[in-house]
């Protein structure tokens, strides 16, 4: 059987943020604001794991409210992001940095998980049918499982952004710690797996994995570049003008929701002085 793709809603608006499930594991199981319309589709089935592709709270942000659920409920995460699970106050501070007075609304009660329940990843491990890789490049925290019955790979932000039904591939780039070096090298770790579809946290199944692969990498570049060349406004004014015209008006909306361009920006430009820097 398929692994199952949950729209937790996020926000109220499809095609925004998916949850995977397969088997009695969730992968990414989204934000607390979201968590109730996550229980809501699980109707009573009780997981025993959740696999976070990393830790940022569109991804991972439910997954202590999720223990306090099932306090048995296994949390698998990087050894670089399991402490911010445990103890949230830098990942939160750090979000409202960016996201400021939208804090509560957007991403809803952030619950520390027990250390107990934490399982720490490094890359290379087997867990519950599925092969660990460490895929940086959107995050350093970032890992991709590959899932031995399906052939899927769950993926995270590592292999894009892309909104059915339009085809277009957005990178998603936010701070603070965009490696596009880095990044280039996971998509390579994901293709080399062959898998058989990619389970997208934004959104969905994708089944024409190499070209989708490509598409990011070509995209990655060309907005690099654009960062380079323009201001926020500018920059943000000729995304939304790519994404407009391959996407309807509704579908354009969730790629800006799952991916705010201004973001994007501010997470390029970032990439761009550290490099200056040397």
């Amino acid at each position: 059987m398929d692994p199952r793709p949950i729209d937790v809603h996020h926000l109220g608006r499809e095609r925004v943020i998916c949850c995977w499930q397969a088997g009695d594991v969730l992968i990414d199981p989204g934000p607390g604001s979201s968590c109730s319309s996550l229980l809501e589709q699980l109707d009573g089935a009780r997981p025993r794991a959740l696999l976070l592709t990393h830790i940022h709270l569109d991804h991972a942000g439910a997954s202590g409210a999720l223990v306090r659920q099932w306090p048995d409920l296994e949390v698998h995460v990087h050894e670089v992001g399991a402490p911010h699970m445990a103890d949230p106050k830098k990942l939160v501070a750090s979000a409202t940095r960016l996201y400021g007075e939208d804090m509560g609304r957007l991403w809803g009660e952030i619950v520390p998980v027990p250390e107990a329940n934490l399982r720490v990843l490094a890359g290379g491990e087997d867990v519950h049918g599925f092969r660990v890789a460490h895929t940086p490049g959107h995050a350093p925290h970032h890992v991709s499982y590959l899932h031995e019955e399906s052939g899927w790979a769950f993926v995270g932000d590592v292999a894009g952004v892309r909104i059915p039904p339009s085809s277009f591939v957005a990178a998603p780039t936010p701070p603070p710690d965009v490696d596009l070096e880095a990044w280039d090298e996971s998509i390579d770790a994901v293709a080399a797996w062959g898998p058989t579809a990619l389970g997208l946290t934004h959104f969905g199944r994708v089944d024409d994995v190499f070209a989708h692969l490509a598409a990011l990498k070509d995209r990655l570049t060309g907005w690099a570049t654009l960062a380079r060349e323009l201001d926020e406004a500018g920059f943000v004014e000729e995304v939304r003008r790519e994404i407009a015209a391959q996407a309807d008006e509704p579908t354009a909306a969730a790629f800006d929701q799952a991916s705010p361009p201004d973001q994007l920006y501010a997470g390029l430009r970032r990439y761009w002085r550290r490099r200056d820097e040397g």
